[in-house]
């Protein structure tokens, strides 16, 4: 017998036939990256960069990539460009991490391919902004998308790390319903959002049109479905700390509560100080940040039926009925 261990052949490694940390990591790294280049998106208009690539799939008539003459904004518009090439490879990895569980698990395989899918679809949307000259309604749509591939890489991080089997909701019908409509409330206040956005200062080209609302009566109307959001997530952070901690509840609406303070300050901070570029860029990240923790907090309501312990059942059914 031999005492040398051999390693894992690396198409072994890149497609097991199980859930190993190598595609934990996959699942991580797709999150992270979906949420990063909303960074990226965000600096290309905030620093008025969003033409600096004049056409689409080439940077300029003549050239892939950007020239001397185009300055910094080239740099900075192309470099998000090639970001989303690294978005591809990671969902492509992520895809081939889970692909020999498609009899088992077959929702990994097509939540990551939902998610490549989406990010080849969000690079030809960004090529149409680019013609379309900043469009807002155009360039909202690239956000809005940017927030959905957020939610579908969330959704297969924590199914990564699940039980598989048959699925059955572990929290009172009340909760759920609750947690639904959280979920309406922060999807109003992205979309409102958005069209703040639009109707803003950083149109990301001095020539951008804007969509002709008053940014001052959007910020009030942008402000009540966020401080809806936040009353409903209190009651489901209350009402998580009666839950078993096995749900995982009170961890992650704690994280979409701590994600929706921080947003709501640095939104006020940002409305009071003339919107600084730095502060309406971490407002952007931090509402995809959110959408992910509403994911989770959603994801949570059930649980595969052999994992849910009779305990659990029983203080389930007691919640419900007091």
């Amino acid at each position: 017998m031999s005492l040398v261990r051999t390693r894992p052949g690396l198409v072994a490694t890149i497609m097991p036939a199980a859930i190993t940390r190598w595609t934990r990591v996959m699942g991580w790294l797709l999150v992270i990256t979906n949420i990063g280049i909303v960074g990226t998106g965000g600096l290309v208009r905030l620093t008025g960069s969003g033409m600096g690539c004049e056409t689409w799939p080439y940077c300029t008539e003549g050239s892939l990539t950007p020239t001397p003459e185009m300055g910094i904004h080239g740099l900075i518009e192309f470099g998000n460009r090639t970001l989303t090439g690294v978005l591809v490879i990671v969902a492509l990895l992520a895809f081939l991490s889970v692909i020999r569980l498609r009899a088992t698990r077959r929702e990994l395989p097509v939540l990551s391919f939902l998610v490549g899918l989406g990010i080849i679809v969000q690079a030809v949307v960004g090529g149409i902004t680019v013609w379309l000259h900043l469009h807002p309604s155009i360039v909202g749509l690239h956000y809005l998308i940017s927030a959905a591939l957020v939610a579908l890489a969330t959704a297969f991080l924590v199914r990564v790390y699940a039980t598989p089997g048959p699925r059955a909701r572990i929290v009172p019908r009340a909760y759920a319903i609750t947690t639904h409509v959280t979920t309406l409330a922060v999807t109003v206040t992205v979309v409102v959002g958005i069209l703040l956005t639009g109707a803003g200062p950083h149109a990301g080209d001095d020539a951008a049109a804007r969509n002709g609302l008053d940014p001052i009566f959007w910020q009030h109307v942008h402000s009540w479905p966020a401080y809806i959001t936040l009353v409903l997530t209190l009651v489901l952070v209350s009402g998580a700390i009666r839950l078993p901690r096995t749900t995982g509840l009170q961890r992650w609406t704690g994280l979409l509560l701590g994600i929706e303070l921080l947003q709501i300050a640095v939104g006020l901070w940002q409305a009071r100080t003339g919107l600084p570029i730095a502060l309406v860029n971490i407002h952007m990240v931090l509402a995809v940040a959110l959408v992910a923790a509403m994911v989770a907090v959603v994801m949570s309501l059930k649980a595969p039926l052999s994992s849910v312990a009779p305990a659990t059942e029983r203080e389930v059914a007691h919640t419900e009925a007091s």
